[in-house]
């Protein structure tokens, strides 16, 4: 392999990672266009590593026949190695945060970034383009159609400030469940007023809102239940 191609195959892992790291970067993700520059390179590196290690093997039975035999040369073994060991990089990128998990995007492209860099190390040119191209296409252009066809819901908190607890659950739970909301999660809390010596009573409930739903709507309907003295959005 000559010097050139080594640099025409650098060069292209920092575009492949720096065109898909760009756009985890603008949109403010763990991992963003250096650390995809990085990992693409790294993957290249690999690549061409067993492709001088295979040449070399080559070149020494050619030299010595007697060692065809002895000497083998596994071209994939460093290539799986790489992509085993940046799925560890990805799992780093995945934040679990009360009841949602971000970052699986970007765990996702570090992962595809190696694969692509393994592609570039050993000299599959259209290959690699084409697949940065493809990834490029889902991130930006498939996440509008994501957001508007596919419904997920959005995680919203509500703080809860109540009169008396009883029956409060129950009416909150056949509202959510007649609007299709579920609930992650509840939490109640007991403050006490100093001044004016009266207990507070709040909960913090973590629910998933469809789409088509808006939260101010929710806490409209909620402060209608005369057992609710406040309903704020965390």
């Amino acid at each position: 392999m000559n010097w050139y191609e080594v640099l025409i195959r650098l060069i292209l892992a920092v575009v492949v990672g720096g065109l898909i790291g760009y756009e985890r970067e603008f949109k403010n993700r763990p991992a963003g266009f250096r650390t995809h520059i990085l990992v693409c390179v790294g993957a290249a590196v690999t690549s061409m590593i067993q492709l001088y290690a295979i040449q070399d093997t080559t070149n020494m039975i050619l030299h010595n026949p007697v060692l065809s035999s002895a000497l083998k040369a596994d071209i994939g073994r460093l290539g799986a190695q790489v992509i085993t060991g940046v799925g560890f990089l990805g799992a780093g990128t995945i934040i679990h945060e009360k009841g949602s998990i971000k970052g699986l995007t970007t765990a996702a492209t570090i992962w595809v970034v190696a694969c692509i860099g393994l592609a570039v190390g050993l000299g599959y040119y259209f290959l690699s383009v084409s697949a940065a191209v493809g990834v490029y296409i889902v991130l930006v252009s498939l996440k509008g159609f994501e957001t508007k066809f596919i419904d997920r819901g959005k995680i919203v908190k509500l703080e809860i400030q109540y009169k008396n607890k009883t029956g409060l659950v129950k009416k909150l739970e056949d509202y959510f469940d007649e609007s299709n909301v579920k609930i992650k999660n509840i939490e109640f809390l007991i403050d006490e007023d100093e001044d004016e010596q009266v207990p507070h009573k709040s909960c913090l409930y973590t629910i998933l809102v469809p789409r088509n739903l808006a939260a101010s709507e929710i806490v409209q309907e909620i402060c209608c239940n005369d057992e609710i003295i406040k309903v704020t959005l965390v």
